[in-house]
């Protein structure tokens, strides 16, 4: 049976719990209890608390990543009447949050999962499989404080999946590979030791059509969920579920099911970055310069590597398109990082200058 502890809520969020009601006075609060958010809607959240699942409303207005969103607790206001509603007047700190970039050249980031233990990445061994698409994933994984877990599905259609195997755990040092088919169940088991942990929530995320809801599905041992068939002409899905929400499992556990994205914006740190590219962060200390950007300075030991072939080129642009992008986010969301930025560039350009200055007197 379902309490409070199944559905996640450890010591942490009781400490944080307790010190905001204590700022209530004390008849209001007997009427102030936590609930965690399992489904959204467009302008009510259902939820999960002692009184059994309830509907909330928002009682003020939350800024985009205060916003409450599916694997939240939150703090409400009971109603007085018995009914099983209620409103939201505070949100708990999360342990995790995995987010991302809206689609275009905003800034503003989308919340896709609270309080995740566990991310399973996956990715069809089909038109889905993309080496470069899993390394994003993991470095935005690790960005939102969860632990990573790549799956390979759809190993049905191919006859080896070890060469697919080594790429991938060559790409994500460090991060466990599970290869299954959902479809036919195959090593789906090996999924239990990640998603049936009492009081710990997994979440799936991955492209449309890698087959998430049907490993949902087989986790949960019925077809309770929509799935759908992979256009032909190139293997993508038809983005078949459509919101996110938590799943209780049988023997504990919950898991989360997360739309497919058409474009991952993901928001990511330098430090997780450096956890998936370790070996690139390796062959960069053997660099001449310390303050080396690993592109065009002379005894650069990264790009010695790519002509050497000891480090594949689609890598090596994949590690660089990230560095860019977390560089590029970092300056539109921070005015200080602009500032220093465009002093570099201003030192740059003036050194460029006497340089060519002193070229031409020469």
């Amino acid at each position: 049976m379902s309490n409070l502890t199944t559905m996640g809520f450890s010591p942490f969020f009781q400490k944080d719990f307790n010190l905001i009601i204590n700022n209530f006075p004390e008849p209001d609060r007997i009427l102030l209890l936590p609930a965690r958010i399992i489904a959204e809607f467009r302008s009510e959240y259902e939820a999960f608390s002692e009184e059994g699942v309830i509907r909330l409303k928002p009682s003020l207005e939350f800024k985009e990543m205060e916003k409450p969103s599916v694997g939240d607790w939150v703090i409400y206001r009971k109603s007085a009447d018995g009914q099983m509603a209620g409103r939201i007047i505070a949100l708990l700190p999360r342990i995790s949050c995995f987010y991302r970039k809206n689609a275009g050249r905003t800034s503003e980031t989308q919340i896709i999962a609270s309080n995740v233990d566990r991310v399973l990445i996956v990715c069809g061994l089909d038109g889905d499989y993309n080496v470069r698409r899993i390394e994003r994933l993991t470095a935005g994984v690790y960005s939102s404080g969860a632990i990573p877990i790549i799956v390979l599905n759809k190993c049905d259609l191919m006859d080896d999946t070890s060469e697919a195997e080594s790429d991938v755990s060559l790409a994500c040092p460090g991060v466990d590979v599970v290869v299954v088919s959902a479809l036919y169940g195959i090593n789906i088991s090996l999924l239990d030791k990640y998603c049936r942990r009492l009081g710990q929530t997994s979440a799936l995320v991955g492209s449309s059509g890698a087959g998430k809801s049907t490993i949902l599905n087989a986790l949960i041992g019925e077809d309770r969920f929509e799935t759908n068939s992979v256009r032909k002409h190139d293997n993508r899905g038809k983005h078949t579920t459509t919101s996110r929400f938590i799943t209780e499992l049988e023997g504990g556990g919950l898991i989360m099911d997360t739309p497919g994205m058409r474009e991952f914006g993901l928001m990511v740190d330098e430090e997780s970055i450096e956890a998936v590219f370790s070996d690139i962060e390796a062959l960069g200390k053997n660099c001449r310069f310390v303050d080396c950007t690993h592109e065009h300075e002379p005894g650069c030991a990264v790009k010695k590597a790519v002509e050497a072939g000891d480090l594949s080129e689609g890598r090596y642009n994949s590690w660089l398109s990230l560095l860019r992008e977390n560089r590029s986010n970092l300056l539109r969301s921070d005015k200080r990082a602009v500032k220093k930025e465009a002093r570099r560039w201003g030192t740059l350009v003036r050194e460029g200058r006497e340089i060519r200055r002193r070229k031409e007197n020469k």
